[in-house]
């Protein structure tokens, strides 16, 4: 097993860094207090290849590997996950689910220009729509419906908590075609925003990622062409597990960064801050909680790598990625709390970044599959 990054993941990584402390540092707070949408930052990304990064060059993408995917979205993350998540779902969930399992007609319609995050010089970025008000970590209880008409699907329904929801021009959603038939009456389709039906809901209030775009998304009788629908009738809930698997990749690197970038600001502190006559770094007390994150960040990063290694061969890598989003969330989690304790009473406040860390890491325990929903995946793996 090598443990040397290549030359070009060493670039991509310096990239990503690079791009994160000019790009995404200057009026982070300012985006985050406001709810902004960073639509500057996508825009720059996407001219990096950073929106398509595993596609194939044919179909718009940088050609990257997964394990380059992941040291971009910890550099990134380091510094604004509102960002980073954009760029995860975008990649992730939507470039990935349609160059795996589309046809070639919809990866040239669909997948070439939301690879290459622009269409007619404009933003052009997608979104994944499989939660409902009633169906979360329980994926099978659609309550939208998508019913054959013959030449087409009318699709009714609402789907809550969509990131990218107003900004991106593309939805993948997953609806109940044949509810007799339980998951296998499920299936995935492609719908334009600008379709008629399709109605954007409030922006979301969140704790944290702020300024990502997390909207409810309701369909009213739209018509979906029948050649938009990913794949054989009934695999809709097949493609949702497959491609929320190789999304965990995305969040548990989120996660990792996030982790990453509390840990550092910590690292920074204690050094400067002195308490007692001394830099707070030579207080026991400090020294093992800076020791702890360390070691915990290290063994989600192996985590991280391993999975998106085991992808990058063809591997199965829905165990590893499991585990590596449920102890990465964790540790983002941790990490990012025991950042703002060491910063003591500037840690409560913005200017010192911390505590904005420390709720964006909640969301990582959440999205793309509950730290409870992977800890099922991973016992049922074990106890086969």
């Amino acid at each position: 097993m090598d443990f040397q990054f290549t030359e070009e993941q060493l670039m991509i990584k310096q990239a990503a860094k690079d791009f994160a402390v000019n790009e995404c540092l200057p009026g982070v707070i300012e985006r985050d207090e406001l709810q902004k949408f960073p639509k500057e930052q996508i825009e720059k990304l996407a001219d990096l290849g950073f929106m398509g990064m595993m596609v194939k060059p044919e179909y718009g993408g940088s050609g990257m590997d997964t394990v380059s995917y992941v040291l971009a979205m910890e550099e990134i993350s380091k510094v604004d996950a509102s960002v980073s998540v954009c760029m995860s779902v975008n990649n992730s969930l939507v470039c990935y689910g349609l160059q795996e399992y589309g046809n070639e007609e919809q990866k040239q319609k669909y997948l070439t220009p939301l690879a290459q995050g622009k269409k007619d010089g404009e933003l052009h970025i997608g979104a994944f729509l499989l939660s409902e008000p009633e169906a979360g970590s329980d994926a099978t209880s659609q309550q939208t419906t998508a019913e054959d008409k013959g030449d087409h699907y009318l699709l009714n329904g609402t789907k809550n908590w969509i990131t990218n929801g107003n900004t991106a021009s593309v939805y993948l959603v997953i609806a109940q075609t044949d509810i007799s038939k339980g998951s296998r009456g499920i299936n995935a389709f492609i719908v334009e925003k600008n379709w008629p039906g399709v109605v954007v809901g409030a922006k979301e209030n969140k704790l944290g990622i702020r300024g990502s775009d997390t909207h409810s998304i309701l369909f009213n009788d739209v018509k979906v062409p029948k050649e938009n629908r990913i794949g054989e009738d009934g695999f809709g809930f097949k493609f949702a597990m497959k491609t929320l698997a190789g999304g965990r990749i995305g969040i548990a690197s989120q996660a990792l960064g996030i982790a990453s970038g509390a840990y550092e600001r910590a690292l920074a502190y204690s050094k400067q801050r002195k308490a007692f006559g001394k830099e707070i770094m030579h207080h026991q007390a400090i020294q093992f909680k800076l020791a702890d994150m360390a070691t915990k960040i290290e063994c989600a990063r192996l985590l991280c790598l391993k999975s998106a290694w085991e992808k990058d061969n063809k591997m199965d890598y829905t165990l590893s990625g499991s585990m590596a989003k449920v102890f990465a969330s964790e540790t983002a989690m941790w990490t990012a709390t025991e950042a703002v304790q060491i910063h003591g009473g500037y840690g409560f406040v913005k200017e010192y970044h911390v505590e904005r860390m420390m709720r964006d890491a909640k969301i990582t325990q959440i999205y793309e599959g509950t730290s409870e929903v992977q800890r099922i995946v991973i016992s049922r793996s074990i106890l086969k």
